[in-house]
Parts: C-alpha cells; sequence; structure tokens
C-alpha cells in the first residue's frame, strides 16, 4: 500500500466535495482502540492525527490500548461496538489482511464486519538486532543462523502479525531457522532486544529509529527497494547481502460495520486535512512514515489487494495461530 502527495490530494478533494450530512458529529469523546501496546508503530501513527481531529472537532479522540492475540482482540471489540461513529480502531496490515489467513477461527470478518474511513500512513520494515551480535552485515547473519539454526531468537510484537510474517518470509528467502519469541506489542519487544535477551527482529522504521540513532540498536538493512531519504545509511536488505525482499506495514482507521456513511466520510474529510498539515507531514518523514489518507473506497481496495499478497506468504510459511 503506497501513497502519492497526488494521492494525498485525491483524498482531501474527495473530502471537501462529499456531502456530509452528519453536521452535529460528534457531541461526546470518541474512543479510538489501539489493538496493541502502547509505544508501538501505530500509537506513533495514530495519536498525531487524532490530536489534530479533536482539535478540528471540539472533542476528544481518546485512543485506549487493548492488546492481545496480534491485534485481534481490540479489533473484534469494535466489530461489537455499536455503529455510532464513537468507538473507531486503529488498523494495521496485520490485522486486517494477515490475521484472517493466520487464525483459523478469527472472531470476526475485516471485510464484512469493518467500514474502512481512511489510511493514516504506512512504514517501511527495518532488520535490527542487539548491537553485541558479531555479524557485519546480513549476509554474515544468514552464515551464522545457517551455522547455529534454530539459536537465534527473533522477536515479534505477537505471532501471526506482520513482524512475524516479515521474519518467516525472510527465512523462506534465505533457508535459516529462527526461534520466534512473540510480545504482547512492538515496545516490550524493542526492550528485551535492546537488554540483549532476544538477538533480533524486523520492526517499524518509526518504531526502530530512535533506538537505532541512539546506538541501542544495530540496523542491519531496511526491507524495501530503496534506501529511506530519512536514514539514507541504513542499506536495504538486498543491499547489506540479503534477499531482495519488501515489507511495509500501513496504518489505518476502521469503524464497525454499519456506521452512517456520513459520519464515515466526516472522519475521513478530518483525517485527510490533518494528513496534509505541513507540521503533521513533516513529522511522520522524519520518523520514517509515510502520510497517506486515502478515501475510504480507496482503502478497501487496498485492503483486499493487501490481503491476497499475504495471504501467499502465510501459506509458504505455514503460520497457524491458535
Amino acid at each position: 500500500m503506497r501513497s502519492t502527495i497526488l494521492a494525498l490530494m485525491t483524498a482531501v478533494g474527495f473530502a471537501a466535495i462529499s456531502p456530509v450530512a452528519a453536521q452535529g458529529y460528534p457531541v461526546k469523546p470518541v474512543r479510538v482502540i489501539n489493538p496493541f501496546a502502547p509505544g508501538g508503530g501505530l500509537d506513533l501513527a495514530l495519536r498525531p492525527v487524532l490530536q489534530k481531529m479533536s482539535e478540528s472537532l471540539k472533542q476528544p479522540f481518546v485512543v485506549e490500548n487493548r492488546a492481545g492475540a496480534a491485534g485481534s482482540i481490540g479489533t473484534e471489540m469494535v466489530t461489537k461496538s455499536p455503529p455510532d461513529g464513537y468507538t473507531l480502531v486503529g488498523a494495521t496490515t496485520g490485522t486486517i489482511t494477515i490475521n484472517p489467513s493466520t487464525y483459523a477461527k478469527l472472531p470476526y470478518d475485516p471485510i464484512r464486519d469493518l467500514a474502512p474511513v481512511t489510511s493514516v500512513g504506512s512504514a517501511s520494515f527495518v532488520l535490527v538486532t542487539h548491537p553485541s551480535l558479531a555479524v557485519g552485515d546480513i549476509r554474515e547473519l544468514v552464515v551464522l543462523a545457517k551455522r547455529r539454526p534454530g539459536e537465534l531468537t527473533l522477536g515479534s510484537p505477537g505471532y501471526g502479525g506482520i513482524n512475524h510474517v516479515a521474519g518467516e518470509y525472510f527465512s523462506q528467502l534465505t533457508g535459516v531457522r529462527f526461534t520466534h519469541v512473540p510480545f504482547k506489542g512492538s515496545a516490550p519487544m524493542l526492550i528485551d532486544i535492546i537488554g540483549g535477551h532476544v538477538m533480533l527482529a524486523f520492526d517499524s522504521t518509526q518504531a526502530t529509529l530512535p533506538h537505532i540513532k541512539a546506538g541501542k540498536l544495530r540496523a542491519r538493512g531496511i526491507a524495501a527497494e530503496k534506501r529511506s531519504p530519512i536514514a539514507p545509511e541504513i542499506p536495504t536488505v538486498l543491499e547489506a547481502g540479503g534477499p531482495a525482499m519488501v515489507v511495509s506495514s500501513w496504518y489505518g482507521l476502521l469503524a464497525p460495520a454499519g456506521t452512517p456513511r456520513d459520519i464515515v466520510i466526516k472522519l475521513h474529510a478530518e483525517a485527510a486535512k490533518a494528513l496534509a498539515a505541513p507540521d503533521l507531514v513533516e513529522r511522520f518523514l522524519a520518523s520514517g512514515l509515510e502520510p497517506m489518507g486515502s478515501t475510504p473506497d480507496q482503502f478497501a481496495a487496498a485492503i483486499r489487494e493487501d490481503f491476497a499478497r499475504w495471504a501467499k506468504v502465510v501459506r509458504a510459511a505455514n503460520i497457524r495461530a491458535e
């Protein structure tokens, strides 16, 4: 899922010309469920946008973190909430387009039970390790992992999420085997890598860059076609001797299915306005996050495309969550 300035302008244009009947909305605080622990990539993407929406609409948009089951617990809670616009969910590639493939009995159907509001941003993933891992590049990491199969630990914010799938995808491409260590969120995972308890992980640029710049984590390669202009010193995975792989995660807002269309459009309009603000764009880019802002229909189409793409990777890796 990628955006361009043109796409963002299109989204803002859509917001400007769409009829909005819910003129009185919102009349009370809006609850936004983040189905992951505080401090992760979704948190960093959502809060600046929601702050601007709060200021514009004169009502608080309050984030509640409900972590567990790779984001499924919090997401399910929203699918069972009244479709009145006062309960939304922060969404990721994992919760919406990966979990349906990894969970045999997922308690929600993201296509049936949720209404896309808008994408917020996307971020490439970077392979990070504890600084003490004695390899010069990814080529040497692969050699070490093959010599010590299963000894290196690979962290993720939850079994079956995009971070876990990224690690399994890397394993597929290189023929190495790690021991997967799931956590309840990106922040506790990174804390354990920084502490040397887990050796490596794939995580978003905005979650890892502060730790990389502080020297607490070592960036081995970014899973993208080209280097990030925010951190051009980090080579791509391919440049560092690894496979050609592209892994990114998008973040967005969804509402319970059945939420009135005019409320969905109003929420999108406010989010698009926030995402077009120069200070927010600068803040996003500085953290390695690309602002998006697609319309509800564009977001829905992108979700369907992502679902098909990641389902192939999940099947190949035989990832099955319970």
